[in-house]
């Protein structure tokens, strides 16, 4: 007779496997199967439709946000996450590129330092497609973010919405991801300019649509204009609209670059070990205008064991992340080692890409709009990939903490004032 412990075991493995039969035939019936092809240089229009349609097909079956809470439509179990998360990467589902601020960021900011108010108001508007851009970097904030100069001063007579005070921001931010289709941004500026850098911000929700803002988008080397800067000019924001406490924006902030963890971290590992790996395979096994393959290549081959072997222990790693992440044993520099090596891991990978591809990957000019860093277009994935060793962090940020919360080790020397 089995013990209590194994029933348990094999009756969750039971239901997980029925679980992931569900997925895998949602997949095969929904996910769109030319979409790659549809989604490659169409105008921004397309693009943020598709983005919306394809959020709402997700959220109709309950995969659209299921790491909220149950009240607010998620609720699902982190191992039910997990296969969820592999499974649409194994069915090469387009990525959330437009909602994922809306449904991580803005979420997570909402539901660990927003009030109710806040959160019935933008939670269920999220759900109906409301999409959110985040207003935090600077041209001189970017990694040292604490230095960020955008002003927010409270007025009570001047500038008055619905009865309400207000504060007044002026600034200028950069790299604001998607605010070309954002509907609202989470905004980080200065309220107190006489505290320590970090001691004086508080962070806001803006509606983009307020009078006072230029949105610009910027032209990346890829083609894209994915970023965009952001113009505040005496921008008026209702204070109902204060996350926290005043001044207390830096640890808000905190519960929003946290939302970068794990399961973000899991499905964005897992497109790399399924459509990034398999793409990378096919170019290796295409002729050469000789008639060549490079898979016949030893070299080429040892290369691409070395890269299986390093995204297999990449989602390994993922995958204990997160379920350490929700058992509350996390370490406190465990998910920079996870972006580090993920970031590097993925700059390797698509590196190699290009060097197999030749130089007829230099005259692919256009990608799918709703892919990640892994569409077979190699030298702009390449080049995108070098986004993932600067936001969030630098891979430089992400050693130091590493050796400072990680390992121990004294603090860098600050430089003199």
């Amino acid at each position: 007779m089995a013990s209590p412990s194994a029933s348990t075991s094999t009756s969750a493995s039971r239901d997980l496997d029925e679980f992931r039969a569900e997925v895998r035939d949602w997949c095969r019936r929904h996910v769109p199967a030319d979409w790659r092809k549809a989604q490659t240089g169409v105008p921004d229009g397309e693009f943020a439709a598709f983005q919306k349609d394809w959020f709402q097909e997700l959220r109709r079956a309950g995969y659209a946000v299921p790491h909220w809470p149950a009240e607010w439509g998620g609720g699902m179990p982190v191992a039910e996450q997990i296969v969820l998360y592999q499974e649409l990467a194994a069915h090469d589902a387009p990525r959330l590129v437009l909602a994922f601020v809306a449904i991580h960021h803005a979420a997570a900011t909402l539901l660990a330092a927003g009030t109710d108010e806040q959160r019935r108001r933008h939670l269920p508007a999220i759900l109906d497609g409301e999409i959110w851009a985040q207003a935090f970097s600077e041209p001189e904030a970017g990694s040292d973010l604490a230095a960020l100069r955008t002003t927010a001063r409270k007025e009570r007579d001047t500038y008055v919405v619905n009865g309400q005070d207000t504060y007044v921001v002026t600034g200028q931010k950069v790299w604001a991801s998607g605010a070309a289709h954002a509907d609202w941004c989470l905004l980080l500026a200065r309220t107190d300019a006489d505290a320590p850098k970090r001691r004086g911000i508080s962070y806001f929700l803006l509606d983009l649509r307020t009078s006072g803002i230029d949105i610009r988008p910027v032209r990346q080397a890829t083609g894209e204009s994915h970023f965009c800067e952001v113009f505040l000019d005496d921008v008026a924001i209702p204070d109902t609209c204060l996350v926290g406490p005043v001044n207390d924006g830096w640890r808000v902030a905190q519960e929003t670059l946290g939302a970068e963890r794990g399961m973000t971290m899991l499905e964005l590992a897992e497109r790399l070990g399924n459509a990034g790996f398999r793409r990378l395979v096919e170019a290796c096994a295409r002729p050469g205008p000789g008639g060549e393959r490079p898979l016949d290549d030893s070299l080429v081959r040892d290369r691409l064991a070395m890269l299986e072997t390093e995204i297999t222990g990449l989602r390994a790693l993922c995958r204990d992340l997160v379920e350490r992440h929700a058992a509350g044993t996390v370490g406190p520099a465990d998910a920079s080692i996870v972006k580090l090596y993920y970031s590097e891991l993925l700059q390797r990978t698509m590196d190699f890409g290009t060097e197999i591809a030749g130089l007829a990957a230099h005259t692919d000019l256009r990608k799918p709009l709703s892919s990640g860093w892994e569409s077979g277009a190699w030298v702009l994935d390449f080049i995108g990939s070098w986004e993932w060793t600067i936001p969030g962090g630098t891979s430089e940020i992400q050693r130091t903490i590493i050796g400072e919360r990680g390992l121990g080790l004294p603090r860098e020397p600050r430089a003199a004032r």
